[in-house]
């Protein structure tokens, strides 16, 4: 069976993507355009006065948000295959979801940023213990039907929102900024990827540990983009930037179907 075949036969029976180079890319891309599209609703048309001083603002647009996740991840659990507009439309609206709940929590609630990212990486442990234990595994290549796909994203939730807690703690708290928390979330993940293709490690723990990187690196990133010059970023308009990350998501995903079914003929 050829490596195209293949990937055509899991994708009948998963139904999430293969994981390659560039599922990786499109998270990130991703991921970003879920700290850029949050802050866009919640602090640019909610008003950032708002969001801060109280946190409706970010009550609103995690209740707006919300409803958006539910309604992608109820459809992608009906599709009976994977449709790659379908998943990636479910991870950006969870990561944007991720983005204001996180904001919410460790601003308006008080809790700060270290007590928001050890709490929200408590649920992502949890989460997966109680996948683990329920139906054996946590592998993604187990994602084909209802309960499992529930798991996946409850803890896809959780590992997104944690991401946008822990971007901001490295940046802001620890003093490292955007580009120090570039640096550092870009920095594990290589070595992520060291073990995977070097050591025995379990590859489903790395690809979990992988998965949950690249949400404070999108975050860090996302913010390093539309946060104001003064504070080390670039000050971009959140609205524009977001179009370019969506953009840039669409293309990725046109071209690689597109060459994939090139080289099925």
């Amino acid at each position: 069976m050829t490596a195209m075949q293949d990937y055509t036969v899991r994708e009948s029976v998963s139904k999430v993507p293969q994981v390659t180079l560039l599922f990786w890319i499109v998270k990130i891309a991703a991921t970003t355009l879920g700290e850029t599209g949050g802050d866009a609703v919640s602090m640019s048309w909610l008003g950032e006065t708002t969001s801060r001083a109280d946190g409706t603002g970010y009550l609103i647009a995690t209740g707006i948000f919300a409803l958006v996740f539910a309604v992608a991840v109820a459809a992608q659990i009906r599709a009976t295959r994977f449709r790659p507009p379908l998943y990636w439309f479910a991870i950006v609206a969870s990561t944007t979801v991720g983005t204001t709940l996180a904001d919410y929590v460790t601003r308006s609630l008080g809790i700060g940023y270290s007590g928001g990212s050890a709490l929200l990486l408590a649920l992502v442990v949890a989460s997966l213990v109680v996948w683990k234990r329920t139906l054996g595994t946590v592998a993604v290549d187990s994602v084909s039907d209802t309960k499992s796909e529930a798991f996946y994203w409850l803890t896809i939730m959780c590992s997104q929102t944690l991401g946008t807690a822990l971007g901001d703690w490295v940046a802001d708290t620890a003093g490292l900024g955007y580009t120090g928390g570039m640096l550092i979330f870009g920095t594990l993940l290589a070595v992520t990827a060291v073990l995977y293709w070097r050591t025995t490690v379990s590859h489903t723990v790395l690809f979990w540990a992988a998965f949950i990187l690249t949400r404070p690196l999108g975050a860090v990133l996302g913010d390093f983009l539309d946060k104001p010059l003064a504070k080390g970023g670039l000050e971009l308009s959140r609205t524009n930037a977001s179009l370019a990350l969506l953009a840039f998501i669409v293309v990725c995903l046109v071209v690689f179907r597109s060459r994939a079914a090139q080289r099925r003929h």
